[in-house]
């Protein structure tokens, strides 16, 4: 939601979304071979040690072993990935940003757990994106557009890349 959730509601969206069951929720009739999960926070404990909590390692987990991809934004705290999840977790593509030139954004997190990198917007450019001016739920008129930057703008990119390589080839694992 837009001031942001549990890990609870992000295990069981991740498990919805691929077709897996949750208590209490409907079947989902359409499961997702990609995910894009643009959202993430800082992962490490009070000791220094991070990682990807059990909850949402077990439904990546979960979710790759039912056939989808999750493409997942690397963070823009300008620190490694690791500090980041669900970047640090097993099982994902995790995406950096790069700016109008190709260079890591400034604001992007980096190190050997990003896989790719994908336009992010950068330098006061961002990337052009759609938007709903509701508050409470979709509102069929009030689409507008607005330019954003950071990793969140740079995983769809790569989602949308997966997405159409299985269109192709549906085998691909």
């Amino acid at each position: 939601g837009k001031c942001g959730g549990f890990t609870s509601d992000i295990v069981d969206a991740i498990r919805w979304a691929v077709g897996l069951p949750v208590p209490g929720v409907p079947s989902n009739p359409n499961p997702a071979r990609v995910l894009n999960m643009s959202f993430g926070g800082y992962a490490c404990n009070s000791s220094g040690v991070c990682g990807c909590d059990a909850a949402s390692q077990s439904a990546i987990d979960d979710a790759v072993a039912a056939g989808a991809v999750p493409v997942v934004a690397a963070g823009n705290s300008n620190r490694p990935a690791v500090e980041s999840s669900p970047a640090n977790c097993n099982g994902v593509i995790t995406v950096a940003a790069t700016g109008r030139q190709g260079q890591r954004a400034s604001y992007s997190n980096y190190g050997p757990l990003v896989e790719i990198a994908a336009p992010g917007g950068g330098s006061g450019a961002g990337v052009l994106s759609t938007l709903n001016s509701s508050l409470t739920s979709p509102d069929l008129g009030g689409y507008t557009y607005g330019n954003y930057q950071g990793t969140s703008m740079a995983a769809p990119h790569v989602a949308g890349i997966a997405s159409l390589m299985l269109s192709v080839n549906p085998a691909l694992t």
